[in-house]
């Protein structure tokens, strides 16, 4: 497998190596991180009345950009 050299700031270099996981390597994280994931894993993480206020939200905000 080939590699590439990248440059990141360090703040954000910080911020991934405080979500990488002791066993995984960089490139690991990043795909870890970047992965497309099927909505239905959303399921269940907000409870109705979070759901609720959410629709508000973005109700109110296509409202305005009208």
């Amino acid at each position: 497998m080939s590699t590439k050299t990248i440059t990141v700031a360090e703040d954000a270099y910080d911020q991934l190596r405080a979500l990488k996981q002791e066993d995984e390597s960089f490139s690991e994280v990043v795909r870890r991180l970047t992965a497309r994931r099927p909505l239905s894993e959303l399921a269940g993480l907000l409870s109705p009345s979070e759901g609720r206020r959410v629709e508000d939200i973005i109700a109110k905000g296509r409202a305005r950009s009208r």
